[in-house]
């Protein structure tokens, strides 16, 4: 009896099988303590409903206001995107997962979940990439700024970044390394499955973008402060305000990114180079915090600008303020609104003075 129940609690204490019956371990369910799975549950909730209505906040800002129409904002509505698409499929999933403590979904939504959970997060650090170096061409090259990022150049690169994104995400689908883990209840990026591929990605998909954003953003900050010190040259127009607050907002952004998904990529880096002496170091809640660390940070970036860019926060308060008053849909943006007005002509304008208001 004794070494019967020895035996129970020992594999109580350590994994149970899924009710799936699959052979693959990383198919094998833990036993948890329920207020850790409650607490992982709750996050992600959490986290899906910020994101959602977070970043629907972003892009119907950049629709409704003509004031965040721009070539840069067209990063942050790509950047959007890309938070958007884990909070609607990937994460529900997880979720599912926690609460059914195991995977019972297949094989083909495991897939799914795993490509764009992986689209999503190669989207927003290539996005990121991208609005570093609109801002790094705006502030440093800003008379080369307007012929750079046309409104159909600016199209043009964010496709490139998409097209880009789904190239670095197709080599999984061959490798074989979209694979559930227990131990996140998610279906992703296998570190282990094979050395040399995991150092590839986080190079080419982290550290690089990560080492091009922040020479971008030096000499951003080396321009900074050679206004504020007064030793700019004369050939380079002067900062405003608020491209400094614009840069500020944006930089935080990378921050945070970097901040919230270097632990994963160092464990995952630490992996691939010496995976039989790494993984056994590796505490599994240092694994899992890692992993939803990451998942947090794609509803930040709402936040970020309504925290610190007036014009998000001011299109934030105008569409809760028209959703709560069911006007939303009835009535135009203030925006749009004064632009009417400023476009209307005067019976006692000329046609130059005309032409003079209208390009303001």
């Amino acid at each position: 009896m004794e070494r019967r129940k020895t035996a129970g609690e020992y594999h109580k204490s350590i994994i149970v099988v899924s009710k799936s019956s699959a052979l693959d371990p990383n198919e094998q369910a833990l036993s948890r303590p329920p207020w850790v799975t409650t607490t992982l549950g709750c996050f992600l909730i959490f986290t899906i409903v910020v994101d959602i209505l977070g970043n629907l906040l972003v892009i119907f800002s950049v629709y409704k206001n003509k004031k965040l129409r721009n070539a840069g904002n067209i990063f942050v509505v790509s950047l959007a995107v890309a938070d958007l698409v884990v909070a609607i499929y990937p994460y529900p999933l997880v979720l599912a997962s926690i609460f059914h403590n195991g995977w019972n979904l297949g094989y083909v939504h495991c897939q799914i979940s795993g490509f764009l959970m992986g689209v999503s997060v190669i989207g927003s650090i290539f996005n990121i990439t991208g609005i570093a170096i609109n801002r790094y061409c705006y502030i440093c090259h800003s008379l080369k700024y307007d012929k750079l990022y046309s409104d159909k150049n600016s199209v043009c690169y964010v496709l490139l970044i998409w097209a880009l994104t789904v190239l670095a995400i197709i080599p999984n689908l061959f490798v074989g390394s979209l694979k559930y883990d227990a131990r996140v209840y998610s279906c992703t990026f296998e570190q282990s499955a094979s050395s040399a591929y995991t150092i590839a990605v986080v190079f080419f998909h982290f550290i690089l973008p990560i080492l091009i954003v922040t020479y971008c953003y030096l000499r951003i900050w080396v321009l900074v402060i050679q206004v504020r010190r007064r030793v700019k040259p004369d050939n380079r127009p002067k900062l405003t305000p608020h491209d400094v607050r614009n840069f500020v907002t944006m930089f935080v952004v990378f921050v945070l990114f970097a901040v919230c998904w270097a632990p994963l990529n160092l464990i995952g880096l630490a992996v691939a180079i010496d995976p039989d002496t790494v993984v056994p170091l590796i505490p599994e809640w240092l694994f899992v915090a890692s992993y939803f660390m990451a998942y947090f940070n794609s509803c930040l970036n709402a936040i970020v600008y309504g925290v610190l860019n007036q014009n998000f926060r001011r299109e934030y308060k105008r569409i809760v303020v028209s959703v709560c008053t069911a006007r939303i849909f009835f009535q135009d943006s203030s925006n749009d609104a004064a632009e009417r007005l400023k476009s209307k002509p005067s019976p006692l304008m000329t046609n130059n003075n005309q032409i003079k208001v209208d390009s303001v």
